[in-house]
């Protein structure tokens, strides 16, 4: 059949309706030897309800206290990271400007020593500040053989005057090139040599009083006798 034609106006389905008449299918029929689903079964509300109770038969109900409603805004926490690094920033700038919160035993600098038959003990109090600076010595921008000259007069002096804790200034060495020559050589000069007689023990000082430059020294009232002088003190460096 020709499609019709109105007015100069092209209508292909204007007669489609009558075609089909009633030979149109339901579309619940099978055709082809495929089943087709019908209508019925997929609107009828029973189906629906039963598969949505199957699908939901494993789901448990939440309790209140575990969800949150919509709308709802959880308190923000007070910021501790900030609390924190502002702190830790406070100390820092404390210690860079006052010295306040530096311990010189926890550095690699802090050195320590003490005789034979001498209590380990004694170090931390030397360290600690336990015993008077009753003389002190300031070695820097001296060559090594004028600071061994100086370090032996200045120990001969106060070993004269019953000077028991003395403090020698030697620097760090930051500006040596591979290492503190004047510390190294009073740790040398400590530990043998004729002065290692009168030392009873040594340690780094305290940061008010020099720090990893400068060492206590804790004198001995009579010399060690040789007998004893055999064996080396104990020396300990903590890294």
């Amino acid at each position: 059949m020709k499609p019709s034609h109105s007015k100069g106006v092209f209508r292909p389905f204007e007669d489609l309706k009558a075609l089909l008449g009633n030979q149109s299918l339901p579309l619940q029929e099978k055709s082809s030897g495929s089943s087709i689903v019908s209508s019925e079964s997929t609107n009828d509300p029973d189906s629906d309800s039963a598969a949505f109770e199957s699908a939901m038969a494993d789901v448990k109900r939440i309790k209140r206290d575990m969800y949150v409603e919509p709308g709802f805004e959880a308190p923000v926490p007070p910021d501790s990271c900030n609390e924190i690094e502002s702190e830790a920033l406070a100390r820092l700038e404390n210690l860079v400007k006052t010295g306040t919160g530096f311990i010189v035993a926890y550095t690699p600098e802090y050195i320590e020593g003490t005789a034979c038959n001498v209590n380990p003990s004694v170090t931390k109090r030397l360290h600690r500040g336990d015993f008077s600076v009753q003389a002190h010595l300031d070695l820097h921008g001296l060559c090594v053989e004028d600071a061994r000259q100086e370090f032996g007069d200045f120990l001969q002096r106060s070993i004269a005057a019953g000077k028991r804790m003395v403090l020698i200034i030697h620097g760090r060495g930051l500006s040596s090139p591979a290492e503190p020559i004047l510390k190294n050589k009073v740790y040398k000069w400590l530990t043998s040599g004729p002065w290692r007689k009168w030392v009873m023990a040594f340690s780094s000082a305290r940061w008010c009083d020099g720090g990893a430059g400068a060492t206590y020294i804790l004198l001995r009232q009579r010399p060690l006798t040789k007998r004893f002088r055999k064996k080396k003190p104990r020396i300990s460096t903590k890294p």
